[in-house]
């Protein structure tokens, strides 16, 4: 582990389940931290133990054993957020937390926001509602349509990027690709110290399979009943689809908790080509537990 804590930020990341979350908490004590969501689910209230929430199980407030913590379970379910919108939000607390004498230390596996906080994002133009709405309908309506009028070069399939693909393309007369290609702006720290927590993917197999049964077990029942009950997003987690279906009766628990632990292995693997290819880690922690 590293010794030398004299730094001005901290971004540590890693895939689900790698105890990234435990090791930030343990160095925003060391360093006099404050905690800074950087994961695009934690960032929702209501589904604390689906998404492994450092609130899981508890109230939410604004600091843990003293740590203060930020972003997390601020945004209801049924509330859209943009990368951009993200961005203006984790500035603010950065620069709350610069001014108070804290150390930012930004916590999440989310590649696009990680990206976003060191390198900036592209000057896409601000949407209409009109713009908003139109492309929502049709990504609902008819998904093979709406990928139809993108370009080649767009490879996302999920449906909320490619809504927003839609959406500036509606708005602008521009594909979304045009003005990824622009010069980037916004950068909320250019050079943090970043720590990727990565364990073998053996290990992390291990844990998920271990960590899904017992988020089961506890709360993560009665928010996907209350995601039901209030007609929200039940795709906006890993967990949650599987979760509702249940509930519904249209699969056993069984199956559940299976198909839960097979997306959130699909998910990790993501994460980890993206740590390989598009992040360098000053460091790299391959058993946090031990750290």
């Amino acid at each position: 582990m590293f010794t030398d804590m004299d730094k001005s930020s901290y971004i540590i990341t890693g895939p689900t389940a790698s105890g990234k979350s435990d090791f930030a908490h343990s160095l925003a004590r060391k360093v006099n931290g404050v905690i800074i969501n950087c994961d695009s689910v934690q960032i929702y209230r209501g589904i604390e133990n689906i998404s492994a929430s450092p609130f899981a199980g508890g109230p939410i407030t604004s600091d843990i054993e003293g740590v203060p913590y930020r972003l997390f379970s601020i945004l209801p379910l049924d509330e859209q957020i943009s990368v951009a919108d993200y961005l203006n939000m984790a500035r603010i607390e950065y620069e709350r937390a610069i001014k108070s004498g804290h150390v930012p230390i930004f916590v999440g596996g989310t590649g696009y926001y990680i990206n976003a906080i060191i390198n900036g994002i592209a000057p896409v133009p601000d949407v209409s509602g009109d713009a908003r709405n139109r492309a929502r309908s049709l990504v609902a309506s008819d998904m093979q349509q709406a990928r139809g009028m993108l370009p080649p070069e767009f490879k996302h399939t999920d449906p909320q990027r490619v809504a927003r693909a839609l959406e500036v393309f509606f708005e602008t007369g521009r594909h979304i690709t045009y003005w990824q290609q622009q010069q980037r702006q916004g950068a909320i720290t250019p050079t943090p110290y970043k720590i990727l927590i990565n364990p073998a993917a053996e290990d992390l197999r291990t844990r998920i399979a271990a960590r899904i049964p017992k988020m089961l077990a506890g709360g993560a029942v009665d928010e996907a009943r209350t995601i039901i009950q209030n007609n929200w997003n039940e795709n906006r987690a890993i967990g949650a689809t599987q979760l509702c279906a249940y509930l519904r009766g249209q699969i056993s628990k069984e199956r559940c908790i299976q198909e839960w632990i097979n997306k959130t292995n699909q998910y990790a693997k993501r994460q980890r080509t993206w740590f390989r290819t598009q992040f360098s880690a000053d460091e790299v922690i391959n058993d946090a537990y031990n750290k």
